[in-house]
């Protein structure tokens, strides 16, 4: 499972980045989204740490709904989902594949958003980048599980995709809560003490989508068009 879900990683993250179309519109929406934001506060003025850490982590979100709305249309056009299904592998290979691309796509195009946050938004960093790195990483793992299970529930079906947005976001409203404590603990540099059982939903939200989606994904997933 871990070998066909490695190649079906680096096949979706080679298509993604030989045309840069997934990645160019995340992008673009996210630093619009962040321009946006920072029209609320006065020139030269500081927005709090908690406003910028929710301001970031909301574009991550619409984010992550482009990049998986991408990632799983790349086998729509030549009817490619019908031979994922068909290989020798565990149908649940093409859900961690998927989920590891999105990863590394949406991480990608936060690098882009924290600097852009940083700057539009008047933050001076005091606490870790290291530390900061591992707490988005650790959202970013939530995020893309479930991503990744509910992209293949609005696959090819247009009427649906619309959709995807209602129903993923109530689920991530946990995860994107422990992000934004977590992160507006780096951006101000306290002690993690304080927000400590953010970190443990985290881990627990991370491991029940990643259960759920091992479960569920061989249901939803299916070569009809």
């Amino acid at each position: 499972m871990l070998k066909a879900a490695v190649a079906i990683a680096k096949k979706d993250l080679s298509l993604s980045l030989s045309g840069a179309q997934g990645l160019v519109q995340t992008v673009l929406l996210g630093l619009l989204l962040i321009f946006i934001m920072s029209l609320s506060r006065e020139p030269g003025e500081m927005s709090p740490p908690l406003a910028a850490a929710a301001v970031f982590w909301l574009a991550t979100a619409f984010g992550q709904v482009l990049v998986f709305n991408f990632l799983y249309s790349l086998e729509e056009a030549e009817g490619a989902r019908l031979g994922l299904l068909l290989a020798p592998c565990p149908v649940q290979a093409v859900w961690l594949g998927k989920a590891v691309a999105g990863w590394v796509l949406l991480f990608c195009c936060q690098m882009v958003f924290a600097p852009a946050a940083v700057a539009f938004l008047g933050q001076h960093v005091v606490g870790s980048l290291l530390t900061g790195l591992v707490v988005v990483a650790a959202v970013d793992w939530g995020l893309c599980a479930l991503g990744s299970l509910l992209g293949a529930l609005a696959v090819g079906r247009s009427a649906r995709e619309s959709l995807l947005t209602v129903i993923l976001f109530p689920l991530l409203v946990p995860v994107l809560l422990a992000g934004i404590r977590l992160l507006e603990t780096v951006i101000s540099g306290r002690g993690f003490e304080a927000v400590s059982a953010w970190a443990g939903t985290v881990g627990a939200f991370d491991a029940v989508f990643t259960a759920a989606a091992l479960v569920l994904f061989p249901f939803l997933y299916t070569g009809e068009e």
